[in-house]
Protein backbone atom coordinates (compact mmCIF):
# COMPACT_ATOMS: atom_id res chain seq x y z
CA UNK A 1 0.00 0.00 0.00
CA UNK A 2 1.56 3.57 -0.95
CA UNK A 3 2.38 5.35 2.16
CA UNK A 4 0.22 8.61 1.11
CA UNK A 5 -2.95 6.08 1.18
CA UNK A 6 -2.31 4.71 4.76
CA UNK A 7 -1.85 8.11 5.68
CA UNK A 8 -4.90 9.23 4.51
CA UNK A 9 -6.83 6.48 5.97
CA UNK A 10 -5.70 6.83 9.46
CA UNK A 11 -6.34 10.51 9.36
CA UNK A 12 -9.58 9.84 7.68
CA UNK A 13 -10.71 7.26 10.96
CA UNK A 14 -9.47 9.74 13.47
CA UNK A 15 -11.24 12.82 12.06
CA UNK A 16 -14.58 11.46 12.19
CA UNK A 17 -14.04 10.13 15.55
CA UNK A 18 -13.09 13.02 16.92
CA UNK A 19 -16.43 14.41 15.43
CA UNK A 20 -18.46 12.08 17.09
CA UNK A 21 -16.39 11.70 20.33
CA UNK A 22 -16.90 16.18 20.34
CA UNK A 23 -20.62 15.79 19.53
CA UNK A 24 -21.66 13.67 22.01
CA UNK A 25 -19.25 14.89 25.30
CA UNK A 26 -20.77 18.21 24.24
CA UNK A 27 -24.67 16.59 24.98
CA UNK A 28 -23.57 15.21 28.12
CA UNK A 29 -21.72 18.47 29.08
CA UNK A 30 -25.42 20.28 28.58
CA UNK A 31 -27.08 17.47 30.64
CA UNK A 32 -24.70 17.70 33.46
CA UNK A 33 -25.08 21.34 33.82
CA UNK A 34 -29.01 20.79 34.26
CA UNK A 35 -28.51 17.93 36.95
CA UNK A 36 -26.24 19.82 38.97
CA UNK A 37 -27.29 22.73 41.70
CA UNK A 38 -27.53 26.17 40.37
CA UNK A 39 -25.05 27.56 43.05
CA UNK A 40 -22.09 25.29 41.67
CA UNK A 41 -20.44 26.75 38.98
CA UNK A 42 -19.73 24.36 36.08
CA UNK A 43 -19.73 25.62 32.76
CA UNK A 44 -18.61 25.44 29.12
CA UNK A 45 -15.02 25.81 29.94
CA UNK A 46 -13.87 22.19 30.70
CA UNK A 47 -14.84 21.44 27.31
CA UNK A 48 -11.74 23.45 25.76
CA UNK A 49 -9.60 22.02 28.64
CA UNK A 50 -10.48 18.71 26.67
CA UNK A 51 -9.52 19.55 23.52
CA UNK A 52 -6.01 20.27 24.37
CA UNK A 53 -6.64 23.67 22.99
CA UNK A 54 -6.98 26.58 25.42
CA UNK A 55 -4.25 28.45 24.39
CA UNK A 56 -5.56 28.71 20.89
CA UNK A 57 -8.72 29.76 22.11
CA UNK A 58 -7.60 32.07 24.30
CA UNK A 59 -6.40 34.19 21.34
CA UNK A 60 -9.53 34.33 19.21
CA UNK A 61 -12.36 34.57 22.40
CA UNK A 62 -12.13 36.82 25.34
CA UNK A 63 -14.74 34.53 27.23
CA UNK A 64 -15.99 31.18 27.71
CA UNK A 65 -19.67 31.62 28.05
CA UNK A 66 -21.86 28.73 26.39
CA UNK A 67 -22.35 30.74 23.07
CA UNK A 68 -18.39 31.42 22.55
CA UNK A 69 -17.49 27.88 23.51
CA UNK A 70 -20.19 26.28 20.95
CA UNK A 71 -18.94 28.37 18.33
CA UNK A 72 -15.10 26.74 18.70
CA UNK A 73 -16.43 23.68 19.53
CA UNK A 74 -19.11 23.11 16.55
CA UNK A 75 -19.03 25.68 13.77
CA UNK A 76 -15.35 28.00 13.70
CA UNK A 77 -13.64 25.78 10.70
CA UNK A 78 -10.29 27.68 12.41
CA UNK A 79 -10.32 25.64 15.01
CA UNK A 80 -8.52 23.06 15.28
CA UNK A 81 -11.05 20.78 16.98
CA UNK A 82 -14.07 21.81 15.41
CA UNK A 83 -16.90 19.13 14.26
CA UNK A 84 -16.82 21.77 10.99
CA UNK A 85 -12.82 21.77 10.84
CA UNK A 86 -12.99 17.59 11.84
CA UNK A 87 -15.46 16.95 9.19
CA UNK A 88 -14.02 18.63 6.58
CA UNK A 89 -10.58 17.28 6.59
CA UNK A 90 -12.59 13.74 7.43
CA UNK A 91 -14.31 14.69 3.86
CA UNK A 92 -11.25 15.53 2.13
CA UNK A 93 -8.96 12.47 3.40
CA UNK A 94 -12.00 10.53 2.22
CA UNK A 95 -12.00 12.22 -1.47
CA UNK A 96 -8.76 11.39 -1.92
CA UNK A 97 -9.60 7.66 -1.20
CA UNK A 98 -12.61 7.37 -2.72
CA UNK A 99 -11.36 4.46 -5.45
CA UNK A 100 -9.93 2.86 -1.83
CA UNK A 101 -13.16 2.54 0.34
CA UNK A 102 -16.97 1.92 -0.86
CA UNK A 103 -19.03 4.30 -2.32
CA UNK A 104 -21.65 4.43 -0.09
CA UNK A 105 -19.17 4.84 2.71
CA UNK A 106 -17.76 7.90 0.75
CA UNK A 107 -21.36 9.13 0.03
CA UNK A 108 -22.20 9.13 3.89
CA UNK A 109 -19.33 10.87 5.07
CA UNK A 110 -19.68 13.57 2.07
CA UNK A 111 -23.29 13.72 2.85
CA UNK A 112 -22.33 14.25 6.78
CA UNK A 113 -20.22 16.74 6.23
CA UNK A 114 -22.67 18.50 4.02
CA UNK A 115 -25.70 18.15 6.50
CA UNK A 116 -23.26 19.34 9.31
CA UNK A 117 -22.87 22.91 7.09
CA UNK A 118 -26.14 23.68 5.99
CA UNK A 119 -27.87 23.26 9.97
CA UNK A 120 -25.35 25.18 11.69
CA UNK A 121 -28.27 27.69 12.38
CA UNK A 122 -29.98 24.55 14.05
CA UNK A 123 -26.51 23.90 15.99
CA UNK A 124 -25.93 26.63 17.55
CA UNK A 125 -29.57 27.35 18.89
CA UNK A 126 -29.97 25.33 22.46
CA UNK A 127 -33.40 24.25 20.74
CA UNK A 128 -32.19 22.68 17.96
CA UNK A 129 -28.40 21.95 19.20
CA UNK A 130 -29.02 18.02 20.99
CA UNK A 131 -31.40 17.14 17.64
CA UNK A 132 -28.17 18.62 15.35
CA UNK A 133 -25.35 16.34 17.48
CA UNK A 134 -27.52 13.24 17.79
CA UNK A 135 -27.71 13.31 14.17
CA UNK A 136 -24.20 13.54 13.62
CA UNK A 137 -23.38 10.59 16.00
CA UNK A 138 -25.67 8.47 14.47
CA UNK A 139 -24.29 9.48 10.89
CA UNK A 140 -21.00 8.93 11.97
CA UNK A 141 -21.09 5.22 14.04
CA UNK A 142 -23.35 4.39 10.50
CA UNK A 143 -20.01 5.53 8.87
CA UNK A 144 -18.07 3.27 11.04
CA UNK A 145 -20.49 0.35 10.16
CA UNK A 146 -20.60 0.56 6.90
CA UNK A 147 -16.47 0.47 7.01
CA UNK A 148 -16.15 -2.13 9.55
CA UNK A 149 -18.91 -4.05 7.78
CA UNK A 150 -17.47 -3.97 3.71
CA UNK A 151 -13.56 -3.04 3.29
CA UNK A 152 -11.55 -5.47 2.71
CA UNK A 153 -9.63 -7.15 5.87
CA UNK A 154 -6.27 -5.68 4.45
CA UNK A 155 -3.40 -3.33 5.02
CA UNK A 156 -6.25 -0.10 4.49
CA UNK A 157 -8.77 -1.77 6.81
CA UNK A 158 -5.88 -1.94 9.44
CA UNK A 159 -4.74 1.90 9.11
CA UNK A 160 -8.37 2.52 9.80
CA UNK A 161 -8.68 0.44 12.73
CA UNK A 162 -5.33 2.02 14.04
CA UNK A 163 -6.68 5.59 14.04
CA UNK A 164 -10.08 5.02 14.89
CA UNK A 165 -8.43 3.15 18.21
CA UNK A 166 -5.43 5.81 18.92
CA UNK A 167 -7.80 8.45 18.83
CA UNK A 168 -10.63 7.16 20.68
CA UNK A 169 -7.98 6.19 23.38
CA UNK A 170 -6.75 9.27 23.53
CA UNK A 171 -10.10 11.18 24.00
CA UNK A 172 -11.01 8.70 26.45
CA UNK A 173 -7.85 9.79 28.80
CA UNK A 174 -8.53 13.51 28.27
CA UNK A 175 -11.89 12.94 29.51
CA UNK A 176 -10.92 11.43 32.52
CA UNK A 177 -8.50 13.72 33.07
CA UNK A 178 -10.06 16.85 32.91
CA UNK A 179 -13.65 15.56 34.39
CA UNK A 180 -11.84 13.83 37.38
CA UNK A 181 -10.00 17.15 38.23
CA UNK A 182 -13.49 19.57 37.91
CA UNK A 183 -15.57 17.22 39.84
CA UNK A 184 -17.55 18.54 42.45
CA UNK A 185 -16.15 17.84 46.19
CA UNK A 186 -18.65 17.09 49.18
CA UNK A 187 -17.21 20.37 50.85
CA UNK A 188 -18.40 22.94 47.55
CA UNK A 189 -21.88 21.23 46.98
CA UNK A 190 -23.06 21.40 50.64
CA UNK A 191 -21.87 17.86 51.76
CA UNK A 192 -24.45 16.65 49.03
CA UNK A 193 -22.68 13.68 47.76
CA UNK A 194 -25.59 12.34 45.59
CA UNK A 195 -24.06 15.55 43.39
CA UNK A 196 -20.62 14.08 42.70
CA UNK A 197 -22.03 10.26 41.74
CA UNK A 198 -23.98 12.31 38.93
CA UNK A 199 -20.32 13.82 37.82
CA UNK A 200 -18.85 11.06 37.59
CA UNK A 201 -22.09 9.31 35.76
CA UNK A 202 -21.33 12.21 33.43
CA UNK A 203 -17.78 10.52 32.61
CA UNK A 204 -19.35 7.60 31.96
CA UNK A 205 -22.07 8.92 29.68
CA UNK A 206 -19.70 10.58 27.83
CA UNK A 207 -18.38 7.38 26.87
CA UNK A 208 -21.45 5.49 26.20
CA UNK A 209 -20.07 3.67 28.98
CA UNK A 210 -22.83 3.77 31.63
CA UNK A 211 -24.85 0.59 31.27
CA UNK A 212 -21.62 -1.08 30.25
CA UNK A 213 -20.30 -0.14 33.57
CA UNK A 214 -23.10 -1.33 35.21
CA UNK A 215 -23.10 -4.61 34.04
CA UNK A 216 -18.93 -5.16 34.12
CA UNK A 217 -18.76 -3.54 38.39
CA UNK A 218 -21.99 -4.44 39.41
CA UNK A 219 -22.00 -1.12 41.72
CA UNK A 220 -23.03 2.07 42.31
CA UNK A 221 -21.07 4.56 40.46
CA UNK A 222 -17.79 5.67 42.57
CA UNK A 223 -14.44 7.05 41.05
CA UNK A 224 -12.21 3.94 41.83
CA UNK A 225 -14.78 1.64 40.07
CA UNK A 226 -15.06 4.39 36.88
CA UNK A 227 -11.66 4.97 36.80
CA UNK A 228 -10.68 1.37 36.46
CA UNK A 229 -13.11 0.44 34.58
CA UNK A 230 -12.35 3.59 31.67
CA UNK A 231 -8.64 2.70 31.93
CA UNK A 232 -8.39 -1.48 31.86
CA UNK A 233 -11.47 -3.48 31.13
CA UNK A 234 -10.61 -5.69 28.27
CA UNK A 235 -13.85 -6.05 27.01
CA UNK A 236 -15.32 -2.32 26.77
CA UNK A 237 -14.39 -0.73 23.54
CA UNK A 238 -13.71 2.83 24.56
CA UNK A 239 -11.47 1.79 27.75
CA UNK A 240 -7.84 2.68 27.12
CA UNK A 241 -6.21 -0.43 27.56
CA UNK A 242 -8.69 -2.54 25.10
CA UNK A 243 -7.88 0.48 22.18
CA UNK A 244 -4.57 -0.79 22.91
CA UNK A 245 -5.09 -4.07 22.96
CA UNK A 246 -6.94 -3.87 19.26
CA UNK A 247 -3.81 -1.73 17.79
CA UNK A 248 -1.15 -4.51 19.05
CA UNK A 249 -3.48 -7.46 16.82
CA UNK A 250 -3.46 -4.84 14.38
CA UNK A 251 -0.38 -3.62 13.58
CA UNK A 252 0.91 -7.39 13.84
CA UNK A 253 -0.65 -7.99 10.29
CA UNK A 254 1.87 -4.77 8.64
CA UNK A 255 5.45 -5.40 7.47
CA UNK A 256 8.36 -4.46 9.82
CA UNK A 257 5.67 -3.78 12.54
CA UNK A 258 8.77 -4.55 15.29
CA UNK A 259 9.24 -0.86 16.22
CA UNK A 260 5.64 -0.15 16.69
CA UNK A 261 4.90 -3.03 18.30
CA UNK A 262 7.18 -2.39 20.67
CA UNK A 263 5.59 1.15 21.46
CA UNK A 264 2.72 -0.58 22.31
CA UNK A 265 3.38 -2.95 24.00
CA UNK A 266 5.10 -0.23 26.58
CA UNK A 267 1.63 1.91 26.62
CA UNK A 268 -0.20 -1.90 27.73
CA UNK A 269 2.39 -2.66 30.72
CA UNK A 270 2.13 0.92 32.01
CA UNK A 271 -2.03 0.93 32.01
CA UNK A 272 -1.84 -2.79 33.18
CA UNK A 273 0.35 -2.49 36.45
CA UNK A 274 -1.09 0.70 37.07
CA UNK A 275 -2.41 0.77 41.13
CA UNK A 276 -5.18 2.62 39.73
CA UNK A 277 -7.72 2.45 42.96
CA UNK A 278 -4.34 3.92 44.76
CA UNK A 279 -4.02 7.15 42.97
CA UNK A 280 -4.94 10.26 44.16
CA UNK A 281 -5.61 13.59 41.90
CA UNK A 282 -2.11 14.75 41.04
CA UNK A 283 -0.98 10.92 40.85
CA UNK A 284 -3.91 10.20 38.51
CA UNK A 285 -2.88 13.52 36.16
CA UNK A 286 0.51 11.88 35.92
CA UNK A 287 -0.54 8.56 35.12
CA UNK A 288 -2.70 10.45 32.02
CA UNK A 289 0.23 12.27 30.76
CA UNK A 290 2.92 9.11 30.76
CA UNK A 291 -0.50 7.60 28.87
CA UNK A 292 -0.77 10.66 26.44
CA UNK A 293 2.80 10.45 25.81
CA UNK A 294 3.11 6.65 24.98
CA UNK A 295 -0.15 7.37 22.16
CA UNK A 296 1.61 10.21 20.74
CA UNK A 297 4.92 7.82 20.76
CA UNK A 298 2.80 5.39 19.10
CA UNK A 299 1.78 8.12 16.33
CA UNK A 300 4.97 9.00 15.49
CA UNK A 301 6.27 5.36 15.18
CA UNK A 302 3.57 4.66 12.60
CA UNK A 303 4.47 7.83 10.95
CA UNK A 304 8.00 6.88 10.54
CA UNK A 305 7.43 3.50 9.59
CA UNK A 306 4.26 3.83 7.26
CA UNK A 307 3.15 7.50 6.03
CA UNK A 308 4.36 9.43 3.91
CA UNK A 309 4.74 12.42 6.28
CA UNK A 310 7.31 10.50 8.32
CA UNK A 311 9.41 9.60 5.15
CA UNK A 312 10.02 12.82 3.83
CA UNK A 313 10.65 14.92 7.71
CA UNK A 314 13.21 11.68 7.70
CA UNK A 315 14.33 12.72 4.43
CA UNK A 316 14.63 16.51 5.31
CA UNK A 317 16.52 15.43 8.63
CA UNK A 318 18.98 13.33 6.64
CA UNK A 319 20.11 16.47 4.36
CA UNK A 320 20.43 18.50 7.18
CA UNK A 321 23.00 15.98 9.10
CA UNK A 322 25.08 15.65 5.83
Amino acid sequence: MLARVAETLYWMARYLERTENLARLINVNANLILDIPKKTILGWEPLIDITGTRANYEERYNNFEERSVMKYLISDVESPVSIANSLKWARENARTVRDVIPREAWEQINGLNHYARDQLNVAMSKRGRFSYLNEIILRSQTIVGQLSGTVNRDQGYVFIRLGRNIERADMTSRIIDVRSASLLTEENIGGLRPFENIQWMSVLKSLTAYQMYRQAMQARVRRSDVVKFLFQSQRFPRSILFCVQQMERSVQSLPDYEAILRRIHQAKRLIQGAELQAYDQTMLHEFIDQIQIELGNIHEALNNQYFLTGRINSQEEKKQAS
